[in-house]
């Protein structure tokens, strides 16, 4: 896997694929795009058209950036000269199972085949392809040409070449990859994410609080701290000196006793929780909402990288 990366394909051009796409030609990548959507060429062409800010606001050199991106006519043609594959296809184990033995045979032998698998484990779609080992899960976070994980899960045959590999090129293209040595379904980001939301949905449906006044929970607190420095060294801080030991011995037997209710799973509750987000929200166009969170997003990025910044030139 010490094949240079210069061409990429990227099946699947939805949500996540289009922001692949964009992050990709970005970082100087030829890239070709499969889809059978039948407006694959305007869908592309307004991903770039809105994400190219985005890039350029990372420091990236969006000019040209069209001129980098090919549509393919089928999957075949998309991996014929890839070098990596970033799979974005339906959420099924034997829609995979097929993809993936297609791409196995078609793309080059040396290509890294990733896929951005939400909940589904490598090993689950690979059983029955011989050339498994390049095959392992990149899975990122909405948007991927803004947020910076991407959780790389090898399945039981990956080759840790593979893992290597692809560690390798997200970092090249500006991402932060975590390498997850188990494979469990949701993987860690999703897992932690539906706890949150568990217990969130729970709060609203109990009247504790509404939708608006959650996500301000949050964003004014945990979402702060969260962005900074996550979970155990936020605890670890929270415990003064005697740090995380000390927390756990004073309040951690306090936080234990405390019950988190289940969120009803009743269709009129949830259709409850559904109605009120939507009273919150639904009253600004998703367009607008979608881009005063990339605003946000990119304000938090920019400003921890300027704090990285920072601390190396102090360093050096």
């Amino acid at each position: 896997m010490t094949h240079p990366i210069r061409t990429a394909a990227v099946i699947g051009a939805g949500t996540i694929g289009l922001s692949w796409t964009a992050l990709f030609a970005a970082h100087g990548l030829t890239v070709y795009v499969s889809d059978p959507r039948p407006d694959l060429a305007e869908a592309v062409a307004e991903a770039l058209a809105a994400f190219g800010p985005h890039l350029a606001a990372q420091g990236l050199d969006t000019d040209g950036l069209a001129a980098r991106v090919h549509l393919a006519a089928d999957v075949t043609e998309a991996v014929r000269d890839a070098d990596v594959v970033q799979e974005n296809a339906p959420e099924r184990v034997e829609f995979k199972k097929e993809l993936f033995a297609q791409l196995v045979r078609q793309a080059p032998g040396h290509a890294l085949l990733l896929s951005s698998s939400s909940a589904i484990p490598a090993t689950a779609f690979t059983t029955d392809i011989e050339d498994a080992g390049r095959i392992l899960i990149g899975h990122p976070f909405n948007p991927p040409h803004l947020l910076p994980l991407v959780e790389v899960v090898p399945g039981k045959r990956t080759t840790e070449e593979s893992v290597q590999a692809a560690v390798a090129f997200y970092t090249a293209v500006g991402r932060t990859p975590v390498v997850e040595r188990q494979e469990i379904p949701g993987f860690v980001g999703n897992r932690l994410q539906k706890a949150l939301s568990r217990q969130a949905v729970y709060l609203v449906q109990q009247g504790v609080v509404t939708p608006e006044d959650l996500d301000t929970v949050v964003t004014h607190s945990l979402g702060i701290r969260w962005a900074t420095v996550g979970p155990f060294l936020g605890a670890h801080l929270g415990g003064g000196p005697g740090g995380y030991r000390h927390i756990t011995e004073h309040i951690g037997s306090s936080m234990q006793q405390m019950s988190l209710g289940e969120p009803s799973q009743e269709p009129e509750d949830q259709e409850r929780v559904v109605q009120a987000v939507e009273k919150a929200y639904k009253s600004t166009p998703y367009a607008d909402l979608a881009e005063a969170r990339d605003r946000r997003q990119l304000a938090v990025l920019s400003a921890l990288a300027d704090i990285r910044r920072n601390q190396h030139q102090k360093e050096n």
